[in-house]
């Protein structure tokens, strides 16, 4: 089975320094991808990258088989990904809007919007908020608001830039499970960039430790958070004391 997206000797510079080395890296479909690293690693860069939001320096990026010329990628294709971030960037309007409004732009009939609407409210458990204004919601509720209008749409991959980080515990790990059992009914392709490895530890099933812009480990996830190596020790081993319940 082919990749869903693939990389093919990347670099990505900016203001003459070397933000991203990749030789190579796939997304397969059906996975839970976790990207982490140190502050300033490239993991933002590498999530807008894999997301058509950033354009390499040089190489190829390939989605299923097919090169993508350099350049804008066509709307398309963007529009077969979505990304939910640590802001939830809500619009000005009620819980229904907010999550409706991709479908609105692609222009789907209003009586299906409704259903999609009411079934996704339905899964994160948020049908109660449709009338309210976002203004009024709690981090925790404007975060599932976030999380269900990107994934109504029904994204092949499902981009995450730590949105569970500014949530309190109890608030992070509810929503974590609600989450999880979202992305494993729906089977959903989804890659989340975190710097807590208990959220990496919970959810994703594979792991890709990238410092100084290059990709130093990738594999199963917990056998790289058991058996890092050499060049992730160091890293690794730094985050377990800020986070010691992910050891």
């Amino acid at each position: 089975m082919s990749p869903i997206i693939e990389l093919k000797n990347i670099t990505l510079n900016a203001h003459q320094k070397k933000i991203l080395e990749i030789p190579h890296f796939q997304i397969q479909a059906g996975e839970f991808l976790g990207i982490m690293g140190p502050n300033g690693a490239g993991k933002s860069t590498l999530l807008k990258l894999l997301s058509f939001l950033e354009q390499c320096s040089s190489g190829e990026i390939l989605y299923r088989g097919q090169v993508i010329p350099k350049g804008s990628a066509p709307l398309e294709l963007r529009r077969k990904f979505s990304i939910a971030l640590q802001q939830s960037l809500l619009l000005d309007g009620t819980v229904y809007h907010n999550i409706a409004i991709g479908l609105t732009l692609r222009k789907v009939p209003k009586r299906e919007i409704k259903e999609k609407v009411a079934h996704w409210l339905e899964l994160f458990g948020i049908s109660h908020l449709a009338k309210k204004n976002t203004h009024y919601l709690s981090g925790g509720e404007a975060q599932r608001v976030n999380l269900a209008r990107a994934m109504i749409v029904e994204p092949e991959i499902l981009f995450l830039d730590e949105p569970f980080s500014a949530l309190d515990f109890p608030t992070k790990i509810k929503l974590m499970e609600d989450f999880k059992k979202i992305i494993g009914e729906t089977k959903t392709t989804a890659v989340l960039v975190s710097h807590d490895l208990m959220e990496i530890n919970y959810l994703t099933n594979r792991l890709a430790i990238i410092v100084n812009g290059e990709m130093k480990q990738t594999g199963p996830t917990l056998q790289v958070l058991e058996h890092p190596n050499l060049s992730t020790i160091p890293f690794l081993n730094e985050w377990k004391k800020f986070y010691p319940q992910a050891r």
